[in-house]
């Protein structure tokens, strides 16, 4: 059986995939029945920080081995933690055609991650992400980082990386709300 059966509450993995650094994040959402998506007195969400970090794989290295490397952290992350679901960054451009195929082979990595531990995987562009965490689709991403710390009242700063991967996997919490 499920976590999410048992104790009603779920964990969302966001990720924000890089051939180089690999921000993922961890959220545990409360049963919806239980809670709503802000409370009124306090404008705090009811997602609960549960672990992030980075992946940092050796650029100097062949990216058949970064791959490697990226889809074997990811599987830990996913072992360690159980999360439900899987919020991932889709591509929307790069700098170049090669960084944009780059890009585009870690997110298979991450996806094949995900899919060999039978996760459904959701996917939101960068612009719905910052939308849903700032308010505006061409926040910065100073930005981003201010706002999950606040929303998750964090008392460290995060990394870039790190930030991103939370602020998929509350974007997808509030979408999954307002689907609802």
């Amino acid at each position: 059986m499920r976590r999410q059966e048992k104790n009603k509450s779920r964990l969302i993995l966001g990720i924000d995939p890089g051939s180089i650094v690999c921000g993922y994040g961890i959220i545990k959402l409360a049963d919806s029945r239980q809670h709503t998506a802000y409370n009124r007195q306090s404008q705090a969400t009811d997602a609960v920080y549960i672990a992030s970090g980075r992946i940092m794989l050796p650029s100097k290295q062949p990216l058949n081995v970064r791959l490697k490397e990226l889809y074997s952290n990811l599987t830990g992350v996913i072992r360690e933690y159980s999360p439900d679901e899987v919020s991932i960054e889709k591509v929307f451009f790069a700098k170049s055609i090669k960084a944009a195929l780059v890009l585009g082979q870690a997110r298979g990595a991450a996806l094949v991650a995900a899919a060999s531990s039978g996760l459904p995987v959701y996917e939101y562009s960068a612009l719905e992400v910052k939308k849903a965490i700032v308010g505006y689709g061409r926040a910065e991403k100073h930005q981003v980082q201010s706002m999950i710390s606040k929303i998750l009242n964090l008392k460290t700063k995060l990394s870039a990386d790190s930030a991103d991967a939370l602020a998929l996997a509350l974007c997808h919490i509030n979408t999954m709300r307002i689907l609802r």
